[in-house]
């Protein structure tokens, strides 16, 4: 099993909240959610999981520049492009919708 690390922000904050944790095990996809947090403050819980996806994409975007020299635009682009082709024509059968987290 390959685990990450924790943010050392994340370790910092003693407020910090794990929002997602996502696998790949037996061949698929599996995934922690925390859903409900945002909804439970007000928040638009669908809205506030798109900005929590575009800043995923853009984190990636970051460190593949940082680690190949990559356009971190153009990464976010493809994943952008490969996001929505992916919701329309999906290429694998993403059944449950994960697993609620603890809040």
């Amino acid at each position: 099993m390959r685990v990450l690390v924790i943010p050392p922000a994340a370790q910092r904050d003693e407020e910090s909240i794990q929002m997602l944790s996502a696998w790949i095990a037996e061949n698929g996809l599996h995934c922690t959610l925390n859903v409900g947090m945002w909804r439970e403050t007000g928040i638009d819980e669908p809205a506030a999981w798109g900005k929590l996806l575009a800043d995923v994409a853009r984190h990636i975007g970051g460190a593949l520049k940082e680690q190949t020299g990559a356009n971190a635009v153009a990464v976010v682009d493809s994943i952008v492009r490969s996001f929505l082709d992916e919701l329309g024509e999906p290429t694998t059968d993403a059944q449950g919708g994960g697993h609620a987290g603890a809040n």
